[in-house]
């Protein structure tokens, strides 16, 4: 299985949105400044998370979630303000 996240940083609010096989682990990463994008907005927690069965329909939903009608979906669900 696929994992479709989103996490936001604790710092300032703001989203990274990405997909992995170990979710835990990919969230260490980011924590650990390993990512370019994200190591300047540690710590970051999971806000959402979803199981995908493979990479192309997680890289579909990745983008859905990334574009103003899934930010809209997410604040619309109560999950981002």
């Amino acid at each position: 299985m696929i994992y479709v996240y989103v996490i936001q940083s604790e710092k300032n609010e703001s989203l990274y949105v990405g997909m992995t096989k170990e979710i835990s682990n990919r969230l260490k990463e980011h924590n650990a400044g390993k990512s370019k994008y994200t190591k300047s907005y540690c710590p970051w927690k999971i806000v959402y998370e979803e199981e995908v069965p493979n990479w192309e329909l997680g890289r579909k939903r990745e983008k859905y979630l990334k574009s103003t009608a899934g930010k809209n979906w997410l604040r619309k669900e109560g999950i981002i303000s």
